[in-house]
């Protein structure tokens, strides 16, 4: 690994526990929040608090690299660099109180994604990324689940925020996928669900309307640990699929032909 890249995980990692103690902390207060494109798509202020901390540190450490944020959308720069940032990945969860929420950061270089950071500091647990350098959560070795039969496997998935008026609303996926499987979770934050399959928890994952600050991170961890990943652009967002090798396949053959 090259020093440039140590030293961007080294910011990064001192960066988001310092930016998760403040998440915690304002969990035992009140914690206002809004509504973004539906009742369900909410924003706290400490989404908010998080992407400024976050964007003002990069800022005034790598000025030259650009950034893509979920609130404030992109940041140029005249570098190779950017960074991709989920201030609060599971929001709904945060402001409800449940501890499955995390901050995502992922770093591309010359549009190849080399760095992916998730923590959870609720749960703590930090998960690191380098490209070919493998995956790890709290310094422990990720690797992909062997299971290879769908009825073995446990999978997670979510639903987009308009899935009361889009068709596209993944509900015909689940009522197809979920007569075949062990077991579906819907956890509410799709970059820790990537996290889950990298680490072998799940054996599979697919979600349909999501960003590229739901998955730069979570889908370089699951390739780091020997899994596959794919991401198709849609008209609402990314259809993601991911998984260890066999349940990738056989969750591929479950979906549309349209979506690979």
């Amino acid at each position: 690994m090259n020093k440039e890249w140590k030293t961007i995980i080294n910011s990064i990692k001192s960066w988001i526990i310092e930016a998760g103690k403040e998440q915690v902390a304002k969990l035992e207060k009140t914690v206002s929040f809004s509504e973004k494109s539906a009742a369900i798509d909410l924003v706290t202020e400490v989404d908010i608090w998080t992407e400024k901390y976050l964007i003002d540190k990069i800022q005034s450490t790598y000025p030259t690299h650009s950034i893509l944020s979920e609130e404030t959308g992109s940041h140029e720069g005249s570098e190779g660099y950017q960074w991709v940032i989920d201030p609060i990945d599971g929001t709904t969860n945060y402001a409800h109180g449940f501890p499955f929420f995390c901050i995502s950061v992922g770093v591309k270089y010359n549009g190849e994604t080399i760095i992916g950071v998730v923590y959870a500091p609720k749960l703590n647990d930090l998960y690191l990324a380098v490209k070919g350098q493998g995956a790890y959560v709290n310094d422990r070795s990720l690797a992909v689940s062997n299971r290879n039969e769908l009825h073995q496997a446990l999978v997670g998935t979510g639903f987009p925020y308009d899935r009361a008026t889009n068709p596209e609303n993944n509900l015909d996926h689940f009522v197809n996928i979920v007569t075949k499987i062990r077991g579906v979770r819907r956890t509410g934050s799709a970059a820790l669900d990537l996290c889950q399959v990298a680490a072998g928890r799940f054996d599979g994952f697919w979600e349909f309307g999501l960003h590229e600050w739901d998955f730069a991170a979570g889908r370089l961890m699951i390739e780091e640990a020997g899994g596959r990943t794919r991401a198709v652009p849609k008209e609402r967002g990314y259809y993601v699929l991911a998984g260890n090798h066999a349940i990738f396949h056989k969750l591929d053959d479950l979906i549309h032909d349209t979506y690979k």
